[in-house]
């Protein structure tokens, strides 16, 4: 009876989505600002620039206002828009970019690198789907739910993925001399 109730539950929720559009476009501007600085975080690192971060950001901001009528209503909706912003980030990372004067070095705080250990560059070196998975859970601060729907795979993936993240990132800071 508990599955059908839940079915159920479901089927309310998907209707209520469909007949409050106007509802869904507020509860959608209210994310934009409440979560823009994660947003911005990990689309920065995926496309590699704070410039095409925030540019993602919007263009996914854009994209998801004017498709909001496909939003079925089966997941939160700041995972159907993380889905949006990674997507949008992973596109612009493939576009080929003009050529840039030379990448210029963050100034270090305090005279001391903030990324001493290299953790960032580890981070980066990381297989796609690995990395994607360390930004949406420690960047975005999304729970394995929220990072299987924005990245469109079952919540085992995400474990299981996460979990080689952290191997390798534990293998990694074996071999740093501290």
């Amino acid at each position: 009876m508990a599955g059908r109730t839940k079915q159920t539950a479901l089927v309310r929720h998907r209707m209520s989505v469909r007949r409050r559009p106007a509802a869904l476009r507020r509860d959608l501007e209210a994310l934009y600002p409440s979560r823009y600085g994660a947003f911005v975080r990990v689309a920065t690192a995926i496309t590699g620039t704070s410039a095409g971060g925030v540019e993602a950001v919007q263009e996914a901001f854009v994209q998801a206002l004017a498709s909001l009528g496909t939003f079925r209503g089966e997941a939160p909706l700041e995972a159907w828009v993380w889905r949006i912003v990674v997507n949008t980030a992973l596109a612009q990372r493939r576009e080929p970019q003009p050529e840039s004067l030379g990448r210029f070095e963050t100034p270090s705080r305090n005279g001391h690198d903030p990324d001493e250990l290299g953790v960032r560059r580890w981070i980066a070196a990381l297989p796609e789907r690995q990395r994607l998975v360390v930004f949406l859970r420690y960047y975005a601060d999304l729970d394995y739910r929220g990072i299987a729907v924005a990245l469109g795979v079952e919540i085992g993936t995400i474990s299981a993925t996460l979990s080689a993240a952290h191997a390798a990132l534990r293998a990694r800071l074996r071999g740093v001399p501290l």
